[in-house]
C-alpha cells in the first residue's frame, strides 16, 4: 500500500473500520503479529477517544520510512473540547467519562511513538508510530 488513507469517525462503525484497516496495513508492513494487535488496539482506543469525548474526528493512516525500516503511523485528530491537563489526561485511571482511563496512557505504552497536542478549545491530536521489528 501507498500513500495515506483516512477513515472519518462518526460512529462505533467507523471504530471497527478503523481496526480493519490499521490491522491490513499493519500486515503490509510487516509488523509481527503481537504487534499489529498493539496498533490496532491503540488505533480502537484513540478513534473510540474520537468519538466519545468530541463526538468524532478523522483517523490518517500512514506507511513510514525510515532508512530500512517501515512502519505504521496514525495521526487521530477531532474538533473537540480539548484537554486541559495533558499530563493528568495521560495518568492511569484518570479520565473524564465512565472507562478505565487507560485510552491514552494504555496507547502510549503499545507503539513506538507518541505525540499528542491539545488544549482548551483547540481540539486533540495524537499521532503514534509502530515500527516493523
Amino acid at each position: 500500500m501507498t500513500g495515506e488513507r483516512e477513515v472519518v469517525i462518526t460512529s462505533s462503525a467507523d471504530v471497527v473500520a478503523v481496526r480493519q484497516l490499521v490491522r491490513s496495513v499493519a500486515i503490509e508492513v510487516g509488523l509481527s503479529l503481537v504487534d499489529q494487535t498493539k496498533i490496532v488496539t491503540a488505533a480502537s482506543e484513540l478513534a473510540r477517544n474520537a468519538l466519545v469525548y468530541a463526538g468524532g474526528g478523522d483517523v490518517r493512516i500512514l506507511v513510514v520510512e525510515n532508512g530500512h525500516r517501515r512502519g505504521l503511523k496514525l495521526i487521530v485528530t477531532d474538533d473537540g473540547p480539548g484537554i486541559p491537563d495533558l499530563e493528568l489526561a495521560l495518568t492511569d485511571g484518570w479520565t473524564t467519562g465512565n472507562g478505565l482511563g487507560l485510552g491514552l496512557s494504555g496507547s502510549r505504552r503499545l507503539v513506538d511513538e507518541f505525540d499528542l497536542l491539545s488544549g482548551p478549545g483547540k481540539g486533540t491530536t495524537v499521532t503514534v508510530t509502530k515500527w516493523a521489528r
